[in-house]
């Protein structure tokens, strides 16, 4: 009874463990930036896992998980509450679905892990980064996928953060877990190989820099970000559609002469466009007879279809030749990547009646193609994104082109207040710049509005929750990084290699009996 009491403790202990964990996972993330948390975390988690049946730690991995999108993921309830129309518990109860959900990935992560080891799979620890890869995977895939909080968007501003040029975001978070498998078997066998490996993957990317493909030009870019600040409450009201676009004309027109790209916001212009076309129309002449280009969030109605777009008027520079401005005009981005709920309602027939939540203005979109042209903007490429998209790195990597200048994402981040989500945004718009080795313009109604250099450091922010705009000079950069190149095919090799190094094992097992 004794044994059986304090197997029971033990059990309960790890499994709080294991959610404190997940939770302390969100300090690893903007705004808090303690991104030295993950490998202590992360090897803490498969210390507690170790010795456990597969049951087991798939309530680890479960709870982890919980703990991990509970904190991470916390600022949803700012908009579910402000403009879900839900009572609290309500509200309490469809995130607590979403984060059930979401858990079901780590969990199956270490399920896999200890199966693996329970049917005597030699080095069995070495498959948990290929197993966290697939998981993941599976995470941004399903159901239209959810790829927030990537492990690999820790490192962003950390010197580890050199590894997603060459791997991704993705392959950054399989060396973090190498780091953590390396560590917890030097501690298990005091072999200094397996320190080796640790301090390997730690030291080597300060070599990563020497070997940038990555070169500025001459040629530059003068950008404007506008931010109008726009209140979501009134946003989509009939009556603030002309002030609103007054407040982005006001803030833009003086900068006419002395910019070549000015950027609004995803949906600044919120009056559908074919309804607007005639003022579009002006702004275009009037963008022309400047010398300048402006890209704009806007709704796009078209054959009984809505599409959240963006468009660009003004001075093109496509071949030398201006195409005029009329809609349906070949210089436009369509979303793909819809955000569920806010932009499209599944099983909205059952869903639609029961709440507000599932009833928001303007979530009834269809989806653009998943590869598109580049936006064309005063000579310029720019490769778009809106908003949520800028999350699935396998869709901005496709869009990309050779010719590519600028990466491009907008959003309206009103939704969530001043909480931790916009910052965390921001921080995955960085990794983007940083993977694929373009400049980033970022525009937001209400901020984090910010101009992103080709290393995803900020070249210039604008204030939060504040009417203002940001001018930068942005340098075209040429040379293309790894994982432009080849995507994650080289992370899913390196994961790969803990599945080689059991296959190598199980054959010098079988030839030494």
């Amino acid at each position: 009874m004794k044994t059986l009491i304090n197997k029971t403790m033990t059990a309960g202990w790890s499994r709080l463990a294991a959610l404190l964990c997940g939770a302390l996972l969100v300090f690893a993330y903007a705004p808090f930036q303690q991104s030295w948390l993950v490998i202590p975390i992360l090897t803490f988690l498969l210390w507690l896992g170790r010795n456990s049946s597969p049951r087991r730690a798939w309530h680890l991995g479960y709870l982890f998980g919980i703990g991990w999108f509970s904190a991470g993921l916390s600022w949803i309830y700012v908009s579910i509450d402000t403009f879900g129309g839900l009572p609290v518990v309500a509200t309490i109860a469809v995130l607590a679905v979403l984060f059930m959900y979401l858990s079901l990935f780590p969990a199956l992560a270490l399920w896999a892990w200890r199966s693996a080891a329970a049917r005597n799979w030699p080095c069995a620890i070495w498959l948990v980064p290929l197993l966290w890869y697939l998981a993941e995977w599976l995470r941004g895939t399903l159901l239209t996928g959810f790829p927030w909080l990537d492990l690999g968007y820790t490192q962003t501003d950390s010197y580890l953060g050199q590894y997603a040029s060459w791997l991704g975001g993705t392959g950054v978070a399989v060396l973090l877990w190498y780091c953590a498998v390396a560590i917890i078997e030097y501690l298990r066998t005091r072999q200094k190989r397996y320190a080796g490996v640790a301090i390997s993957l730690l030291a080597l990317p300060f070599l990563l820099p020497w070997l940038n493909p990555l070169e500025r030009t001459d040629n530059e870019a003068n950008v404007l970000l506008v931010q109008g600040n726009i209140a979501q409450s009134s946003k989509w009201n009939p009556d603030q559609h002309w002030p609103s676009l007054m407040t982005y004309l006001d803030l833009s027109r003086p900068n006419y002469s002395s910019h070549d790209i000015i950027v609004w916001p995803e949906s600044a212009v919120t009056m559908p466009e074919p309804y607007t076309d005639d003022v579009l129309e002006n702004i275009h002449k009037a963008l022309v007879q400047s010398d300048t280009a402006l890209i704009t969030g806007i709704l796009d109605y078209r054959q009984f279809d809505y599409y959240n777009s963006l468009i660009a008027l003004g001075v093109d520079g496509a071949d030398d030749v201006e195409e005029a401005y009329y809609h349906g005009h070949s210089n436009r981005y369509e979303k793909h990547q819809l955000l569920p709920i806010g932009e499209f309602v599944p099983f909205e027939d059952i869903l639609r009646p029961l709440a507000p939540l599932f009833d928001l203005p303007m979530s009834s979109f269809s989806r653009g193609d998943y590869q598109q042209t580049n936006l064309r903007a005063k000579g310029f490429t720019l490769s778009a994104a809106i908003c949520y998209e800028i999350a699935f790195p396998r869709q901005v990597r496709a869009n990309l082109s050779a010719t590519t200048d600028f990466l491009l994402t907008v959003s309206n981040d009103t939704w969530f207040g001043a909480s931790h989500g916009p910052a965390q945004h921001m921080q995955i718009a960085r990794m983007r710049a940083l993977e694929l080795g373009r400049p980033l313009l970022r525009a937001t109604n209400n901020g984090i509005s910010a101009v992103v250099d080709e290393t995803g450091h900020e070249i210039a922010r604008a204030p939060q929750f504040e009417e203002a705009t940001v001018s930068a000079v942005v340098p075209v950069v040429t040379g293309t990084t790894l994982y432009a190149r080849w995507g994650e095919w080289l992370a899913l090799w390196i994961a790969a290699c803990g599945a080689i190094i059991g296959l190598i094992s199980i054959v010098k097992r079988h030839q030494n009996q």
